[in-house]
Protein backbone atom coordinates (compact mmCIF):
# COMPACT_ATOMS: atom_id res chain seq x y z
CA UNK A 1 0.00 0.00 0.00
CA UNK A 2 0.87 3.18 -0.60
CA UNK A 3 2.16 6.18 1.02
CA UNK A 4 -0.21 9.39 1.67
CA UNK A 5 2.61 11.37 0.17
CA UNK A 6 2.93 9.41 -2.92
CA UNK A 7 -0.84 9.75 -2.95
CA UNK A 8 -0.51 13.33 -2.61
CA UNK A 9 1.97 13.44 -5.19
CA UNK A 10 0.14 11.66 -7.81
CA UNK A 11 -2.94 13.61 -7.37
CA UNK A 12 -1.04 16.51 -7.40
CA UNK A 13 0.23 15.59 -10.86
CA UNK A 14 -2.88 14.33 -12.24
CA UNK A 15 -4.44 17.93 -11.01
CA UNK A 16 -1.32 19.52 -12.75
CA UNK A 17 -2.07 17.39 -16.12
CA UNK A 18 -5.55 18.07 -16.20
CA UNK A 19 -5.62 21.74 -15.94
CA UNK A 20 -2.77 22.10 -18.42
CA UNK A 21 -5.27 19.95 -20.63
CA UNK A 22 -8.12 22.33 -19.86
CA UNK A 23 -6.12 25.42 -20.82
CA UNK A 24 -5.04 23.91 -23.78
CA UNK A 25 -8.59 22.90 -24.93
CA UNK A 26 -10.06 26.39 -24.08
CA UNK A 27 -7.45 27.92 -26.33
CA UNK A 28 -8.56 25.93 -29.39
CA UNK A 29 -12.03 26.87 -28.72
CA UNK A 30 -10.47 30.53 -28.35
CA UNK A 31 -9.26 30.82 -31.18
CA UNK A 32 -11.39 28.93 -33.22
CA UNK A 33 -14.03 31.14 -32.80
CA UNK A 34 -12.00 34.29 -33.37
CA UNK A 35 -10.88 32.67 -36.80
CA UNK A 36 -14.66 31.93 -37.62
CA UNK A 37 -15.16 36.06 -36.96
CA UNK A 38 -17.63 35.34 -33.67
CA UNK A 39 -18.52 37.75 -31.73
CA UNK A 40 -19.31 36.20 -28.41
CA UNK A 41 -17.06 36.32 -25.80
CA UNK A 42 -15.39 32.52 -25.12
CA UNK A 43 -13.24 32.68 -21.69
Amino acid sequence: METKDERDARLAAALRENLRRRKAQAREVKDAAAEEGDATDVT
